[in-house]
């Protein structure tokens, strides 16, 4: 595992999009999982990769029910007894089945798992009660932004000032218009609670400021609605054409460990 410099986090993708999503997130001291949308056993060698085992788990922090972010969730928080922080809505659900140790997330509301300081922050999300995270530890802040429907302001307002952001790049508006999904769902996931296009990436990284952010991951990319050339297409220019801070992660392959110094 690539351990956090002092004052600094590094994170990983075990992958992400539509058929899994988790993010790992450590300090060196503390290890996160925000959220496990694969199976255990597709869980556990995905974080064998990664370099852990999921006893070193600290916790699973849960954005939302759909199955893509929690399908392993339960089995995994059974079978290791990792603790399990998540919002009342997101729990009646009744998606998640029996969790051993369960801990309420109030959005809004900071909380700390041993050096990392966590802020839930709501969304607009086709969900009961979903949230994103903010995760401080020392002196970084990681901003984690997989599923939202629009950049709201409350959104720009409460991710301003990261050093790393995970930011959902899920579709391109011209893809998803003559793609193959039905209607209703091209509805759905185009709409205000449904999924980031890559031009509202953009928009919402250019109201965020790119000054202190040293890593740029552009996350959970539909595989039907979008490419990772038009996402980085989508960015670029707001980087001076310099692409060395942006990083993909992919749904097979997920993304290595990233340090944020």
């Amino acid at each position: 595992m690539n351990d956090a410099a002092s004052g600094g986090l590094t994170f990983a993708s075990l992958g992400s999009g539509s058929k899994g999503n988790a993010t790992l997130v450590s300090d060196g001291e503390t290890h996160l999982l925000v959220d496990c949308g694969f199976g255990l056993k597709e869980t556990e060698r995905r974080l064998a990769r990664l370099g852990l085992h999921p006893r070193q788990l600290d916790a699973v922090l849960v954005t939302h029910e759909h199955g893509d972010h929690i399908r392993g969730v339960g089995p995994l928080a059974r079978r290791h007894k990792v603790p399990v922080y998540l919002t009342p809505g997101t729990w009646l659900s009744g998606r998640l089945g029996e969790l051993p140790h369960r801990h309420w997330i109030t959005p809004q509301a900071r909380f700390a798992i041993k050096g990392l300081s966590i802020d839930p922050i709501t969304v607009p999300h086709d969900a009961r009660e979903p949230v994103q995270f903010c995760i401080a530890g020392g002196r970084r802040r990681l901003g984690l932004l997989t599923d939202l429907g629009h950049p709201s302001a409350h959104v720009v307002e409460a991710f301003a000032g990261c050093d790393g952001l995970v930011l959902e790049c899920n579709h391109d508006r011209r893809m998803l218009a003559e793609g193959p999904y039905p209607a209703s769902l091209k509805r759905r996931v185009g709409g205000d609670w449904g999924h980031l296009a890559n031009v509202q990436a953009a928009w919402l990284l250019q109201r965020l400021g790119l000054d202190r952010l040293q890593r740029i991951v552009c996350s959970h990319l539909s595989e039907h609605n979008n490419r990772p050339e038009l996402a980085l297409e989508a960015l670029v220019p707001l980087l001076d054409g310099d692409d060395s801070r942006l990083r993909i992660a992919a749904q097979d392959d997920g993304l290595a460990w990233q340090t944020l110094g």
